[in-house]
């Protein structure tokens, strides 16, 4: 049996100790050990972005790192953004503009477009296409994403205004 480290990580605002595998991946740890379902794992490979997280701060690709290595730090998962009574203006945007369809990359796009509106809030569409690059979606065609990216971005600086 394999040794176990006890990481201490806080997810969403709330502190979690657990027990874990050296060779744990974080987008387990979150789907497995936290019950987090939000987190997709497409690719395995972080090439797809579906496993997207904010991790203090950024977006990181949670299938590339091990839940070790979140010991005493930050993450922020899709389920941090909102409810189904009230969404974040991001989530509301991709409602409004059809910015999915089978839904499966969405969480990825949304943490990661979170991240990037929260350090850019009036972005060019050129800007929000360099963003998403590293986010793959099969069924959109990325127009109604841009979309709501570019939507959000309006709605969340008019709330800040």
């Amino acid at each position: 049996m394999s040794k176990l480290h006890h990481v201490t990580v806080t997810v969403n605002g709330k502190q979690y100790e657990r027990d874990v595998e050296a060779r744990m991946l974080l987008s387990d740890f979150l789907r497995h050990e936290l019950g987090l379902m939000g987190t997709h794992v497409g690719c395995e490979h972080g090439i797809c972005g579906a496993c997207t997280v904010i991790f203090d701060g950024e977006p990181v690709r949670s299938c590339l790192m091990f839940a070790v290595q979140a010991n005493g730090h930050d993450i922020r998962t899709v389920e941090s953004l909102g409810t189904p009574e009230k969404m974040h203006p991001l989530q509301e945007a991709f409602h409004e503009k059809h910015a999915l369809q089978c839904g499966f990359c969405t969480p990825g796009f949304l943490m990661t477009l979170v991240s990037f509106l929260e350090k850019h809030p009036n972005p060019t569409e050129e800007e929000i296409r360099e963003a998403i690059d590293g986010n793959i979606c099969r069924c959109t065609g990325y127009e109604s994403i841009i979309e709501a990216a570019k939507l959000a971005s309006e709605r969340m600086s008019a709330r800040e205004n």
